[in-house]
Parts: C-alpha cells; structure tokens; sequence
C-alpha cells in the first residue's frame, strides 16, 4: 500500500512538472495556476485519475522542496533543498532547543542554534512561506474539488466519494499547516477555498482565532476522512486528525490562556484504546531504519512522511538533509547507509546528560557516536565538537541495504502511538479527568521496556522527568521547541544548554522568543501584518 501511494506521489510531482506559483507570499495566498502549464484546467480534471495526482501533490509538499526535489523550488529566495517543509520543521522545532545544533554558517542559520533570530532570518521566512504554500495548494484543490465542479465534469456517484475522502485528506493537511504557523508564528491570516483567487491582503487573525479554526476543522472532518487503519500507507486517517488535535489541546493555555488538559485526555484514551494502532514491541533502533514501513515499526506510526530512495530526487530535503547532515568526523556514512556526509547536525552537552550513560546500554534510546567527537562544544562551527547522532539509519532491520545510498528510505514518524502515551501520562500529571497516574505509569515502563531502560514508579511521574523522557524518546522527530514551550523551559534561564543565547555555557534567553518573529519580507509583501512583541 506505501509504495503505491508514494509512487504516485513522487513521480507525479516530477512527470507532471507542476509551476503553481504564489502571487504575494501573503499578499495572495492562495494557488493559481501558471498560464502556460494550466495545471488545475478543465481539460486536466477530465481524467478521473488527476483528483488523486493532486492530493498526491500535498503529501509530497511534505517532503520535496520543488517539482523535481531540490531544483524548481516553490517558495522564492530558498532552494528546494532548504526549503522543503520538513527539512524546515527540523530547522525551527530543534536547532533552538537542547536536542541539536549545526555547524553550518548559511545565511543566518547560526542564529537559530543560539535563539537570537530577527525578522531578516531567511529560514523563518521560508518555514512561513512554506507552510502558506501548502495551504494555498490544498485550498485550490477544494475549489476544484466543489460539489458543483464535481457535477458539471459529470463525475459519478462512486469517484465523488472517493473524492469527499481526498477534501478530508486536504483540509487536514491544511489544518496541520495552520497548526505549525499557530505554534511558530502566532498571530497569522487564514485564507480558505472561499477566499478570491487574485491579489488580496488576507486578515491576520490572533493565535486564538487560528486555534478556533484549527479545532473545528478537525471536528468537522472526523466525519468523512477514512476510518482508522482503513487508508493507504502514508495517508492519514481519523487517528490523525484525534492525534493532531490532542496536540493543538495539549498546548492549549500557550495559544489561548486556557488549558485544554480534559479535552486532550478523551482524544488519547479514543487513540489508545480504540484506534487499532498499537505499540511497537520491537527494538527501538527499528522505528527510525530504511524498512520502517514493514518491520513492525508501522503499527504505531500514526502519521508518517514518506520517503523512498527511488522514487524521489531530492538530496537536500526531508530525511536526506536529517541524514546527511548528521554524519561527519570519523562516523563512518556506509555504516549508516549514506553515500557521505556534510558535517553539520550534532546534539549539546545537556541533552546528552539526560541519559544514564553515552553507549545505549542502559537506556537503548541514547544513540550518540562519541569516538572523535567531544562533549562540549567549543566551537559551533566544527563538527567533532558535540556528540553526533545515530537515531536514524538508511539500512533495512535486518542489516541489509537499502534501495540506495544518497536518498534514503526512511519514513518520517511526525505522528507516533508512543507520543500519545507520553502526552497521556502528561494530563495525569497535569490532573486532567480521566487520566489515570497508575496507567500512565505503565505506558511510560512499556516505552522503557523497550528501550531497556530502569523501570519507574508513580513517585518518579512529574513533570521535569515528563520533559526529559519525551527527549528521550522523542528525539529529533520535530517536537522539543513546542515541548520545552510548554513547560516553560525553552525561554528563560530555568532550563540552559550550551550556545543558548549565544554564549559556550548557556544564558537565559527573553521570553518573547517563545514566538518567531514574522518573516519581514512577507510583512512587506502584505503590509497589514503586525510584528510579534520584541521584534
């Protein structure tokens, strides 16, 4: 079923050539097609085939940059390798934070290592561009997708319902982008299917307004996606959209002042109990290796971002840059099944001490390559300064290669059942009703079973040891900047790590970095936007 969908998926992409452009980053953020390749015509719809081509297209937005990977990239100003969406949620979710830092000098990149970013960061721009790009694609793919559009194309009874499945699929893509923008941004618009296809300001709303919405997107497409386990591989289903919005209530008192702790419990325990994905009970190297689509890991990924080596270019984006990028110094790149290295992803001194010792014994979760590299970093810049990482491994479980060795083969897992058990755990931490300590207990000794790690007692669940068990397992999957947010830790002086604000030892950041800044370019391409305080 994976392979399907994401062949269809990748060589669509590159086959068709799609040039969709964007009329202002945000002064128009909606889709039109490009005037010489009429992607979204009539003529193109008259194929009963093409409705899913274009749902393809957003699935694969998640992970490609461009229309053929790294070259003709979507988004103005960043290349398609920069800036692929997932490639950019690993930059703004954990460059920030404890759990990683790159060597690289690129622009202002170094900025986000030591939390001292501007509205100039071209990053940024690009995670917001990116993120409205996406919407923009899913909004024009409703418009086309239209009750009445559907009826004046003559589309029969049989394919409409398929089709009302791909809007579900759409505006849960959409609701995931406007989530992103909620968390990292704050205070954004929100264009929809009804908006005008043309030149237009869209009216930025406040992070509540966009919490509002993103809420009752996912309650109203509960109806129509398709039934949980029931989908193809890769795409999402009610699971997703309960998890997703689990998030956006697990993180409720940040973007709206009022916790949602209660609300988050009832989704988890649905997901949980009733959803059918299920804890993978296999070693924990195996959720993150080439074949985590069919080694047992797929069972508890909820949501994954796809990839294959063969049927996607794009070197920079995605998991290639992750893998890639974390490979250098004496870390040999075959062993890990990449054609080479580029030196940058390392992880700090302090998420480093979070586990019992630096050589996965007693917590299997605690994959550092230490030989040649140092503990402190001294200077960003140089690889060998920081520990590298070995989470992820473009080899199949069994040790047997994968497709090939310059893209791999590993499927992202944005969403994962492991997740819901430590968010779970973190209600009944919290007091919410219905979440249970003595549960929560267990699902934290299941996922350190796994992991080989010392068993807990109900005496050890609070919240610092909640923060730091979600690092442990959660690591480099783009959650630790929300996380540490949320707990009060990424801002601030109660939680240092090396090279936050800007010096080797650590200093306390101020508090409105909590929010990024909005990109200047797209405040001057729509000059109604209004600037996050401290900027």
């Amino acid at each position: 079923m994976k392979k399907s969908f994401k062949f269809i998926s990748y060589f669509f992409l590159f086959i068709l050539g799609v040039n969709m452009t964007l009329i202002s980053c945000t002064g128009d953020l909606d889709v039109t097609p490009d005037d010489d390749d009429e992607f979204l015509s009539e003529a193109f719809f008259q194929d009963p085939a093409s409705y899913k081509k274009v749902l393809a297209k957003l699935y694969a937005g998640l992970y490609v940059g461009g229309n053929d990977g790294d070259g003709a990239a979507d988004i103005a100003g960043l290349g398609g390798d920069f800036s692929s969406y997932l490639r950019l949620l690993f930059v703004t979710q954990e460059l920030p934070t404890d759990e990683a830092i790159i060597a690289w000098a690129d622009g202002t990149l170094p900025t986000l290592n030591a939390q001292t970013w501007s509205p100039a960061n071209e990053f940024l721009e690009g995670t917001f561009s990116r993120a409205f790009y996406h919407i923009s694609v899913a909004n024009e793919f409703l418009r086309q997708t239209s009750d009445d559009k559907l009826s004046a194309r003559g589309v029969d009874a049989n394919l409409k319902a398929e089709i009302a499945t791909f809007r579900a699929e759409a505006r849960f893509l959409r609701a995931f982008s406007y989530y992103n923008l909620m968390d990292l941004f704050g205070n954004v618009p929100i264009t929809t299917e009804n908006d005008p296809v043309g030149f237009f300001y869209p009216e930025q709303k406040t992070r509540a307004e966009v919490f509002a919405y993103v809420e009752s997107e996912l309650k109203d497409i509960d109806n129509t996606l398709a039934a949980s386990k029931t989908n193809e591989y890769g795409r999402v289903d009610k699971t997703a959209a309960k998890f997703l919005l689990a998030q956006v209530y697990l993180n409720a008192r940040v973007y709206t002042g009022t916790a949602r702790f209660n609300e988050a419990t009832v989704l988890l325990k649905a997901i949980i109990d009733n959803s059918g994905y299920t804890f993978a009970n296999i070693p924990y190297a195996h959720l993150f290796s080439a074949d985590n689509n069919r080694n047992g890991a797929q069972s508890e990924v909820i949501f994954p971002i796809v990839s294959d080596g063969n049927a996607i270019r794009a070197t920079g984006a995605g998991m290639s840059f992750i893998m890639h990028a974390a490979i250098g110094g004496s870390l040999d790149a075959a062993a890990r099944g990449m054609d080479g290295g580029w030196q940058g992803l390392r992880t700090r001194r302090e998420f480093v001490n979070l586990f019992p010792d630096t050589n996965a014994i007693a917590d299997k979760r605690g994959t550092f390559y230490t030989d040649g590299q140092t503990l402190d970093i001294a200077n960003v810049g140089i690889f060998t300064n920081g520990f590298a990482v070995t989470k992820y491994i473009n080899r199949n479980a069994n040790g047997s290669a994968a497709q090939r060795n310059d893209i791999p083969d590993i499927d992202f897992p944005m969403f994962r059942l492991s997740d819901a058990y430590l968010m779970y755990a973190e209600c009944a931490v919290r007091g919410a009703t219905g979440a249970d300590i003595a549960t929560s207990v267990g699902y934290i000794n299941r996922l350190r079973t796994r992991a080989n790690a010392q068993q807990i007692a109900a005496s050890n669940l609070t919240l610092d040891f909640i923060i730091d068990e979600r690092g442990r397992e959660l690591f480099w999957e783009c959650h630790r900047r929300t996380d540490l947010i949320r707990f009060g830790k990424f801002t601030g002086g109660s939680k240092i790590w090396q090279w936050k604000g800007g010096s080797v030892n650590g200093s306390a950041t101020d508090a409105f970095r909590d929010l990024m800044p909005i990109p200047a370019r797209n405040i001057q391409a729509n000059p109604t936007l209004k600037q996050n305080p401290g900027y």
